[in-house]
């Protein structure tokens, strides 16, 4: 398949989903700033004017989550006449939390291959499978459609809160096509662009009137400044361009769809164009390798592709619940690696140490809320957890570890 067209999708901080993903880290962040041995496992629901927290934590923080969730919603933009039924200063929020299960909380705290070794003394906080990827089609070595889809959004988004376009409301959701040939991007085919809107738009309440004008709109504010500093661009000629092709995006938000936390998997990582062992980030510490191994796993095959070992790298990693170790490593280079697989694998038993302890301490991610003034996770919970040059993200600064496997595998090639 060396002809074909790609699609990804992403989304906006307004979307029902992403709402529950960044309240929940929000959670996060203040637990883990206030008390870094803190045990989270945060689910969200909204609703039409309701917002339920559930799930385990244990942790010796205080915390007014009633007012934390309500500063997250506000910050998103649902408050006051452009809440759309889902009002930050009235929505009713209900708080159902547990303590971690005594069964889980006794494999992380000492794991069953620990020895004296610090690192091996923490075991994986569940079992499952996480997938890391990268290539070379874009600077931040990620797939084309994917980071294009999320600049799409964070536009969208930014002449929302700017007030560029003050018609928009909250809600929104991106899509871009790529068109493939011999495997290698060559054109945006079409870009789908979904915003809620306010009923009236500067006079208009024709629903064709009023369509024709987002779309203007979006065109010059948001198509063309996300995608100025691509080789890859749109043209007017040749992408097709779509908005709300319902007709409109009144009701949106909660009001339109409940919301949930960890839908939204594909969009948070490679846009599908990578395999996904199907856990979710948002709401969970570190221990949980749902999260902190899948930061690993994008942390090694960029390290790859940075260190132009591969074009393309996936890395799978595997783990069982309260062991350190990985149970399984493979990596796939798709035919375009310079050194077979097997040796890659070597490498990166090698040179990356993937026990969750091991993970938390390079990339310091118990500290890094704290650090941070108590704002890093949420900020992740928008626009995806890999590739972004917005943030200062420990998983995706691998310079130093690309130059150090160039020089391991030297002996190899």
């Amino acid at each position: 398949m060396s002809d074909f067209i790609f699609t990804s999708e992403s989304v906006t901080e307004g979307h029902p989903d992403k709402i529950c993903d960044q309240i929940s880290d929000a959670v996060l962040d203040a637990l883990l700033t206030e008390d870094p041995q803190s045990r989270v496992a945060c689910e969200t629901v909204v609703n039409t004017g309701l917002c339920l927290l559930t799930g385990e934590i244990t942790s010796r923080a205080k915390l007014d989550y009633i007012k934390l969730v309500r500063q997250v919603i506000k910050e998103i933009g649902y408050e006051g006449s452009k809440a759309g039924g889902f009002d930050s200063n009235s929505c009713a929020v209900l708080v159902a939390l547990d303590e971690q299960s005594p069964d889980i909380s006794q494999g992380v705290n000492e794991a069953d291959d620990a020895n004296e070794d610090l690192e091996n003394n923490i075991g994986a906080g569940d079992q499952g499978i996480m997938f890391g990827y990268a290539c070379d089609e874009t600077p931040e070595l990620m797939p084309l459609p994917i980071s294009l889809a999320h600049r799409l959004a964070i536009q969208l988004a930014k002449v929302r809160h700017e007030k560029i376009l003050d018609y928009l409301l909250p809600d929104g959701k991106t899509q871009v096509s790529i068109d493939y040939k011999k495997g290698i991007p060559v054109s945006i085919n079409t870009i789908l662009i979904s915003t809620q809107h306010t009923a009236e738009i500067d006079g208009l309440t024709n629903e064709d009137e009023i369509r024709q004008k987002i779309k203007e709109d979006l065109w010059i504010n948001v198509v063309l400044p996300a995608t100025k500093d691509l080789e890859i661009k749109p043209t007017s000629q040749k992408t097709r361009f779509l908005v709300n092709p319902t007709g409109k995006f009144v009701v949106g938000g909660p009001q339109g769809d409940a919301g949930l936390t960890g839908r939204k998997i594909i969009v948070d990582t490679y846009g599908g164009y990578a395999r996904h062992g199907g856990g979710a980030f948002s709401g969970k510490d570190p221990t949980k390798v749902d999260r902190s191994a899948a930061y690993a796993a994008r942390y090694v095959a960029k390290s790859i592709v940075k260190a132009k070992l591969a074009k393309k790298a996936e890395v799978q990693l595997s783990y069982a619940i309260g062991v350190a170790k990985p149970i399984s490593i493979l990596v796939e280079t798709f035919g375009t690696g310079i050194i077979s697989q097997e040796n890659l694998k070597e490498l990166i038993k090698n040179n990356f140490d993937l026990r969750p302890a091991a993970i938390i301490k390079e990339f310091d991610l118990i500290n890094l809320p704290k650090r941070m003034g108590g704002d890093f996770y949420k900020k992740t919970a928008s626009y995806g957890h890999f590739g972004r040059n917005d943030l200062k993200l420990p998983w995706e600064n691998v310079k130093e570890k690309a130059a150090q496997l160039v020089a391991a595998s030297k002996d190899l090639l």
